[in-house]
């Protein structure tokens, strides 16, 4: 119902805006941003920069996976004493592997944000430059409609201008 009374207010804005005559497109910020020349080179810094800690993560999963396996094997087989050491170890191998996965994903969500957060004033500067130049009355976010005639959708000019910022 909700999404209903969305699209029916963007539809009417359109609609309106389209009535006044002005020049409506569409815009995906986020496809903008990732696909822009910036975002590919922060995608290899980034890779670069954590993969070290991505090899100790992959390397604690393969000793949790083992110690996993093998109190499996020797179920029944072993003493009670051996068993609650295995399980033991186990705990502290697959703990150690979850806590690390956590802090590594903040690690890498917080510097997306930051790339973001740089990426934002030149973004804003490429569409505001856009509407300027092609003289736009209203940019509505592709993700918000239906249906767009590729000819309105201005995200590969944005793309372009952030690539040659």
């Amino acid at each position: 119902m909700k999404r209903l009374t969305t699209l029916l207010a963007t539809a009417v804005l359109l609609i309106s805006a389209q009535a006044h005559a002005g020049k409506i497109v569409v815009l995906d910020v986020q496809r903008a941003l990732l696909s822009s020349d910036a975002a590919s080179d922060f995608r290899k810094q980034l890779k670069s920069e954590f993969a070290d800690d991505e090899k100790q993560l992959v390397d604690l999963e393969k000793q949790a996976r083992a110690l996993q396996e093998k109190l499996q094997k020797n179920a029944g087989l072993s003493s009670d004493d051996d068993m609650k050491q295995l399980r033991l170890q186990f705990q502290k191998a697959f703990g150690e592997y979850q806590r690390r996965g956590q802090e590594l994903q903040q690690q890498r969500t917080q510097r997306e944000q930051t790339f973001i957060g740089e990426m934002k004033p030149r973004l804003d500067e490429v569409i505001q430059g856009l509407i300027k130049a092609q003289d736009i009355d209203l940019i509505v976010n592709k993700q918000a409609a239906i249906y767009v005639v590729p000819s309105l959708d201005i995200t590969q000019s944005v793309v372009e201008q952030l690539n040659k910022q």
